[in-house]
């Protein structure tokens, strides 16, 4: 070495003794520290992307009620910051995040720990959010006699009460329920009996079944045919002219459907962080569905935050047996549909006279891959167009929009939407998602249809409301 080199620096201030590093975080190993955070690299992507965020300015964003939470947890008892309550769960920042981050997990779960360790149980905003968690036990209750409750819950009084005292916004009409409930007409029309012998004369009409094989050999195939039917609650109570169109849509195919007992698929209860309410509910419905699946049945939803909660947010948060298999089973019906049969031949032909249509994609089928598959359905369907609202989000995001807290931010986040559904050349709107369906027709005015009733005309399935 020269003398004009500059010194390298050497080894000789490295102890003979084994190196041993510093424990900074002593107790990290025994913390959940959600696998997935460290990937995130802090590249803001599901901020720019949350519809919260962009109209709130003190809502800290997705990255900080996840990875950076999370983060904090590790050197100490850092508490769950309050403003978890501000996320809509509306999940656009699973769909953004480039390193696939489970950041509504981490939601989740942060928001059940928030509930369980900071909220009073005895205060009105508890008691509020459990009431609109557990939507399917009041609406049980409520259809007992449905025309005195939408009565009731349509009175100038009823209203001030529940946003005075409860924190339920006064601002929407509360959804009416049917005089008839999805499963009375289920059970009326025959059940599952029902659904196999019409499933098996649409199969023999179509040619599906053929006389020269065998009893046994067209039985093997009725058995590749048979699907169980996650309704959800809101089809049953609310809209059950959904759930008809679903299963008389599956018929036409030649599917025998089966709608077994099942609870509330838990999305209002993870958005509330009620997870002692998700687990019961999770629970039951796995053990139901995985019997069925294991007898060969499919299952599908109607409602796409129904198959987001059984695909993604089971597995996400809950380990019972079955669960796996159920969330690998589950679809879409519209998904179902299109990976099974050739739809654009079926609707080759078709000719439905129905208005045409201001469709928007619901986050929740957004991050399910599914954006898009409604288009390509309709476009099929000879006499119907569907605008493209484009791919804002409504603002409602199940319960959120309903709390009087919450309703100007709900507001504000579907004004992009309602813009372009009334520039559209269009006045109903159509989407798979019951509570974007309520903040389209709030903000706009417009009839909102689902799109398997618009399937259902187009297959020409002329039948009695009986039927």
């Amino acid at each position: 070495m020269s003398d004009s080199e500059p010194d390298r620096p050497t080894d000789d201030h490295v102890p003979d003794d084994e190196f041993e590093p510093v424990q900074v975080f002593p107790d990290a190993e025994e913390m959940d520290l959600r696998p997935g955070a460290d990937n995130c690299y802090k590249c803001s992507t599901c901020d720019t992307n949350c519809p919260v965020a962009e109209v709130d300015d003190e809502f800290p964003g997705p990255k900080f009620q996840g990875p950076e939470q999370w983060r904090l947890k590790r050197g100490d008892d850092t508490d769950i910051d309050p403003s978890i309550t501000k996320c809509s769960n509306c999940m656009r920042c699973d769909h953004a995040c480039p390193s696939e981050v489970p950041l509504s997990q981490m939601h989740n779960t942060a928001r059940g720990e928030y509930v369980e360790e900071h909220l009073n149980k005895r205060s009105l905003e508890y008691v509020r959010n459990r009431i609109l968690s557990n939507y399917g036990t009041m609406a049980r209750i409520g259809s007992k006699v449905p025309r005195l409750t939408n009565f009731v819950m349509g009175l100038s009084v009823t209203k001030w009460v529940n946003d005075r005292v409860l924190g339920i916004t006064s601002e929407r009409e509360f959804p009416k329920f049917a005089t008839e409930t999805f499963r009375e007409w289920w059970d009326e029309r025959g059940g599952a009996a029902a659904s196999r012998e019409r499933a098996r004369e649409a199969r023999a009409t179509s040619g599906s079944e053929s006389e020269s094989e065998s009893e046994s050999e067209n039985e093997r195939k009725s058995e590749d045919k048979r699907v169980a039917y996650f309704h959800g609650d809101y089809a049953n109570y609310n809209t059950p002219e959904v759930a008809k169109a679903m299963v008389r849509v599956f018929e036409t195919f030649g599917y025998e459907v089966c709608v077994p007992d099942q609870r509330c698929s838990g999305t209002p209860m993870f958005a509330n962080g009620m997870l002692d309410d998700a687990r019961r509910a999770a629970r039951f419905n796995v053990d139901t569905f995985r019997e069925l699946v294991d007898d060969g049945y499919d299952v599908i939803c109607s409602c796409t935050s129904c198959s987001m909660a059984l695909r993604q947010e089971y597995p996400e948060l809950f380990d019972f047996e079955g669960t796996e298999t159920v969330a690998a089973n589950t679809y879409d019906a519209l998904e179902y549909l299109r990976i099974h049969e050739d739809l654009e031949a079926e609707l080759a032909g078709s000719d439905v006279d129905a208005p045409d249509f201001a469709y928007h994609t619901p986050c929740h089928a957004r991050n399910q891959g599914l954006d898009g598959q409604t288009l390509e359905v309709v476009d099929a369907i000879g006499g119907v167009e569907a605008h493209d609202v484009g791919d804002s989000c409504s603002g409602i995001s199940g319960t959120y929009g309903w709390k009087t807290e919450h309703y100007e931010t709900s507001m504000a986040i579907g004004e992009e939407m309602f813009q372009h559904m009334d520039s559209a050349d269009a006045d109903t709107g159509l989407t798979e998602c019951p509570t974007c369906a309520m903040q389209m027709e709030h903000g706009t005015g417009y009839e909102i249809r689902h799109p398997l009733e618009v399937l259902e005309a187009a297959l020409s399935t002329d039948v009695s409301p009986d039927q």
